[in-house]
């Protein structure tokens, strides 16, 4: 019997039963908590990672110099030794020398880019051609730092590698220049960013300033609405890690430059500390905002950001070993696309042009000041040793570093080794024997209600066990693509959050 009156009563009084759709409804409060947790866990993230920056940075100003002074002992003294070992340098000397000519050479050709003359030319362009050229310098630095490690790489390996071999380079001399080449134009490319900044801070209106923060906001409209898989996270994530400590290494210059310019007066150094939390706060905000929403519309939990930092971890406890294959600042170089030479050539270049030397008094407070810097980097190397040991352990990869070659059996599918390996380890590993943490249990899965949309990014870590994944479907698709990569085997980031599978 319909009324009016019956329709509008109905209005009024008909209730909810939220409980009949329970599951829908947990899983949007689980996205809640999972957008109030991410601030902490992205920032734990990113002051790990970039002490590891900065633990790669002091190692060119402080403990480079000292290994290439033992490198060229040792070739001073050869005659001493005799002609007992077929090497006259160790490849780790090698590198430690091609790295110390290449800073010297860059550094001396830096002295003939002026920056004042660059000061002022980039000072007379209009507002928004500053802005253009600032978004163009961003993206070629990603470029260029992609493209140079690959560079460094080559010249190191074409140094070092055993000389029986039938030659198919050509040769170490041709290698040096490019990668002299390459440190010059990267350092030039970010002497010219600092002095965007530098233009952008000294404005009367600030508008310039303004506009380029805001330019980070456009940031989080290229990032937020693409679909993103954890391994494409971590790659954002060790990039955003680079930015913002090269944002900051750009701060200091910019603010050694103007403090040059007041005769060192400490007042105006609180005329350029708004400035300064301005540019901080805003790559905090945006990097929150961006990794919020993200994690959000991909399904991913904010536990991932513990996978990311003991994968990080891992790395500086691995290049502690007897058998570790590289230093730990080139793969810092390779993981986050940071390459400390380019920035500490500029870096030397303003400070040495910005403070002037003289007397003995001074020559005895560089001295200091270098010692104080050996003893940063000592510490700083000693708490983030300890450290990643600790999240190795809660991540439970020990057995990756005692045992770092894993091998599937032959003849066997890789995926029914994979699953049985992680239910007994609680790490899954792929057919080349590297491994993912992962802090869920296996039997979670059977725990979750029926009705919970699962997403494949969750699993992408994983790998799931034979009972629970059809091994017919497995078989047909590994046919039509190749095997995902885990968080070990990714050794350079790329651009934009691209896929890697």
């Amino acid at each position: 019997d319909l009324s009016l009156l019956r329709f509008i009563s109905a209005e009024l009084t008909r209730g909810y039963f939220l409980e009949h759709n329970e599951a829908k409804y947990t899983e949007r409060r689980e996205r809640v908590y999972t957008c109030m947790r991410i601030p902490k866990e992205l920032e734990k993230l990113m002051f790990f990672g970039i002490f590891l920056c900065l633990d790669a940075f002091l190692y060119v100003f402080t403990l480079l110099p000292l290994r290439v002074i033992l490198a060229m002992f040792r070739l001073i003294t050869l005659p001493c030794y005799g002609l007992r070992d077929r090497r006259l340098l160790q490849p780790a000397q090698v590198c430690d020398m091609l790295k110390g000519v290449i800073l010297v050479i860059c550094y001396f050709m830096m002295h003939y880019v002026d920056y004042s003359m660059m000061y002022h030319l980039i000072r007379g362009q209009s507002v928004i051609k500053l802005y253009i050229i600032y978004n163009m310098l961003e993206v070629a630095d990603r470029l260029i730092s992609s493209f140079g490690q690959d560079i460094l790489d080559a010249l190191y390996w074409t140094a070092t590698e055993p000389k029986e071999r039938k030659r198919a380079h050509i040769g170490v001399i041709p290698h040096f220049f490019m990668a002299v080449l390459y440190v010059f134009l990267h350092a030039i490319l970010i002497m010219v960013q600092a002095t965007t900044l530098n233009v952008a801070f000294n404005s009367h209106n600030k508008s310039l300033l303004t506009i380029m923060m805001s330019n980070n906001f456009v940031e989080i409209k290229g990032s937020v609405f693409k679909k993103f898989e954890k391994n494409n996270l971590f790659q954002m994530s060790n990039s955003d890690i680079k930015e913002r400590f090269t944002n900051y290494v750009l701060l200091l210059i910019v603010c050694l430059r103007n403090m040059e310019q007041f005769s060192w007066n400490p007042d105006h150094l609180w005329v350029l500390f708004p400035d300064v939390c301005m540019v901080v706060a805003s790559e905090i905000a945006v990097d929150i905002v961006k990794h919020a929403f993200i994690t959000k519309f991909n399904d991913i939990t904010a536990d991932v950001y513990s996978e990311y930092r003991a994968s990080l971890a891992f790395d500086l406890v691995s290049s502690r070993q007897k058998n570790a294959y590289t230093d730990y600042s080139d793969s810092v170089s390779r993981r986050m696309g940071f390459i400390p030479l380019p920035l500490a050539v500029l870096l030397i270049r303003v400070v040495t042009s910005s403070i002037k030397v003289q007397g003995v008094l001074a020559y005895v407070c560089v001295v200091l000041f270098y010692c104080g810097l050996i003893s940063l980097k000592v510490l700083n190397s000693i708490v983030l040793l300890g450290k990643s040991c600790q999240y190795v352990k809660e991540a439970k990869m020990e057995e990756k570093l005692l045992n770092p070659v894993l091998t599937a059996t032959p003849g066997k599918p890789a995926g029914k080794q994979q699953g049985t390996f992680k239910s007994t380890q609680g790490i899954s590993t792929d057919e080349n024997g590297s491994t993912s943490v992962t802090n869920q249990p296996v039997h979670q899965k059977e725990n979750m209600p029926s009705l919970l949309v699962t997403s494949n990014s969750d699993q992408f870590l994983t790998t799931p066990d034979g009972e629970e994944k059809d091994i017919s479907q497995d078989s047909s698709e590994l046919k039509h693509r190749s095997a995902k990569k885990d968080l070990l085997e990714i050794d350079r980031f790329t651009i934009c959050g691209n896929r890697i599978d």
